[in-house]
C-alpha cells in the first residue's frame, strides 16, 4: 500500500489516486549526507524539492515537477536513550515498523492515529493524530528533529535547542526543511481495554462531555442517514491481555470492516439510492466487544477500503453544535453517504500549526468511497466546519488559504516569518504552500 513506486512514465500518484505528479528526477538517498547533497544539486539546477512519505495524504502537499525525495532507505531505530525516555528514528521509518521495533524494545508510544502505513516524517508533518483526553498528536510527543534545510545544512533542534525551530517544525508541512530523524518520548509498553458498542447518536451527543472525560481515548462513528453511531473507549489497564480472538478478529475486522464494507461501498456507488437502506444494516453490523491488548494494537486498524477524506478540528466546545449541524444539513440535502463520520478529540498543544495550537479541539472527519463525487458533500460540510473557525487536516482536501489560516492560527505569522529565514528562495514550495501558506 501507499503510493506507486514509479507509476507510468515516472507518475507518482498518492494512497487516495486523487492526486498525481511527474516530478523531474526522483532520488533514494541512503544517508542524511546524500540529501544534502541532493538538496544542494536541486538548487544549482534551479530545481523545486519535495520529499514524500507513504503518499496517505489527499491534499497535493507532497507534489512536484521537480525533485522528488524518497526516503525509504532512511529508516529504522537510531538509538533508544532509556535514561529520558526517548527513542530516535530515521525519518523514513513507516510507522508500523516503529510500533512493532518499539514493541520489542518493551516500549510504546502514547498516542496513536488509527493507520499506521504513513512514515514517521509525512505522519508527524501533516499533523497525524489518534484521539485523547490529555495525550495529543503523534507530533505533540517529538522531543527533538534533526532537518536539512534549503542551504542543505542539518539543523537539530528541541526544546532546548534552536527552539523557534522546534515550536514549528513539529508539523513543519514540508515547508521549512526535509526532516532526516525524529525524536519521540516513549515509555514502557502498557495494555489498554478497549470496550466498543453501539450507541444512538442523540445520546452519545448529550452525553459528550461525561464520555469524553471519563475515558483517556474517546472516539465514535456515526453513520448518516442513521441515528446510529459505533462508540470506542480506550483506557489504561492493569492486564491481563485479552486480545481478540483470530477467527473474531478477521471476521469483524477483514470481513465487516474490509471485505463487506468494500462490497456495500460498490453497490452504493453504482446504485446511490440504497445507501440509506445499507447504512442501516452497516451500522448495526458491529455488535459490543470489550479486548485488551498493547497499544498500537488497539489504536491502529487496517483500512483495506480506498476514501477520500476531510477532517476539520473544532473547538471541543462547539463539537455537538457541530455535528447537529452537520446531520441537518445530509438530512435535508439529498446526499447519499456510505462512510460513516468519525469523531475524535485532542488537548491543546504548543506547535505554531498544530490543529490543536493553543485550544482544546474535537476532530470530525467526512469520507467518501474513492471513485465517488464528493465535492458537494465535503463543501457543504466544510461551510459547517469553518463557521466555527475549524482548522483543516493539513494532509486532508480543504479548499482554505493563506489568508484564512491567519485568522484561524494566531501565531501563523510566526511561521511564515521562519518560513523566510529558513527557505528565502522558496526551494521547498509547491503549489499547495503556495495555497496554505502564501507566495
Amino acid at each position: 500500500m501507499g503510493s506507486t513506486a514509479n507509476g507510468k512514465n515516472g507518475t507518482w500518484r498518492n494512497w487516495g489516486g486523487n492526486v498525481s505528479a511527474r516530478p523531474a528526477r526522483e532520488v533514494t538517498p541512503a544517508s542524511v549526507d546524500e540529501l544534502a547533497a541532493a538538496v544542494r544539486r536541486a538548487a544549482e539546477d534551479g530545481l523545486k524539492v519535495k520529499a514524500v512519505g507513504a503518499g496517505h495524504s489527499f491534499t497535493s502537499i507532497a507534489a512536484t515537477d521537480g525533485v522528488l525525495i524518497r526516503p525509504q532507505l532512511l529508516t529504522g531505530i537510531r538509538s533508544i536513550d532509556r535514561e529520558n525516555m526517548t527513542v530516535t528514528v530515521e525519518a523514513g521509518t513507516p510507522l508500523k515498523r516503529l510500533n512493532v521495533a518499539l514493541e520489542r524494545e518493551g516500549l510504546s508510544l502514547t498516542n496513536m492515529g488509527d493507520i499506521m502505513e504513513q512514515t514517521v516524517s509525512g505522519a508527524t508533518s501533516t499533523g497525524t493524530h489518534g484521539t485523547g483526553r490529555d495525550s495529543g498528536s503523534i507530533a505533540a510527543q517529538i522531543k527533538g528533529l534533526e532537518l536539512v534545510t534549503a542551504d542543505g545544512s542539518v539543523l537539530t533542534c528541541s526544546e532546548k535547542e534552536n527552539p523557534e525551530v522546534f515550536a514549528a517544525a513539529r508539523i513543519g508541512l514540508g515547508a521549512l526543511g526535509i526532516v532526516t530523524a525524529i525524536t519521540f518520548a516513549a515509555e514502557p509498553v502498557f495494555l489498554l481495554t478497549a470496550r466498543e458498542e453501539p450507541m444512538p447518536l442523540d445520546r452519545v451527543l448529550a452525553d459528550f462531555e461525561e464520555l469524553w472525560a471519563e475515558n483517556e481515548h474517546f472516539e465514535f462513528y456515526w453513520f448518516p442517514h442513521t441515528g446510529n453511531t459505533n462508540t470506542k473507549r480506550n483506557n489504561r489497564s492493569a492486564g491481563p491481555e485479552k486480545p481478540v480472538p483470530q477467527v473474531k478478529s478477521w471476521i469483524e475486522d477483514e470481513l465487516l470492516s474490509n471485505g463487506a464494507f468494500q462490497v456495500a461501498n460498490w453497490v452504493g456507488r453504482a446504485v446511490p439510492a440504497t445507501i440509506p437502506a445499507i447504512a442501516q444494516i452497516s451500522s448495526k453490523a458491529l455488535s459490543a466487544r470489550t479486548y485488551t491488548d498493547i497499544p498500537y494494537k488497539v489504536y491502529t486498524s487496517r483500512r483495506r477500503v480506498r476514501f477520500v477524506e476531510m477532517e476539520y478540528a473544532v473547538p471541543r466546545a462547539a463539537v455537538v453544535e457541530t455535528l447537529r449541524e452537520l446531520k441537518a444539513m445530509v438530512d435535508r440535502s439529498g446526499l447519499r453517504v456510505s462512510f460513516p463520520v468519525e469523531v475524535r478529540t485532542a488537548p491543546a498543544d504548543d506547535i505554531t500549526l498544530s490543529t490543536a495550537s493553543g485550544r482544546d479541539s474535537a476532530y470530525i472527519a467526512v469520507h467518501m468511497f474513492r471513485g465517488t463525487p464528493y465535492q458537494r458533500y465535503f463543501t457543504s460540510a466544510e461551510r459547517i466546519f469553518t463557521a466555527h473557525e475549524g482548522r483543516p487536516h493539513w494532509g486532508k482536501i480543504h479548499t482554505r488559504d493563506a489568508e484564512y489560516f491567519s485568522r484561524v492560527y494566531p501565531r501563523f505569522g510566526e511561521f511564515t516569518a521562519l518560513r523566510d529565514r529558513l527557505d528565502p528562495d522558496r526551494r521547498f514550495q509547491n503549489d499547495y504552500l503556495r495555497r496554505v501558506l502564501g507566495a
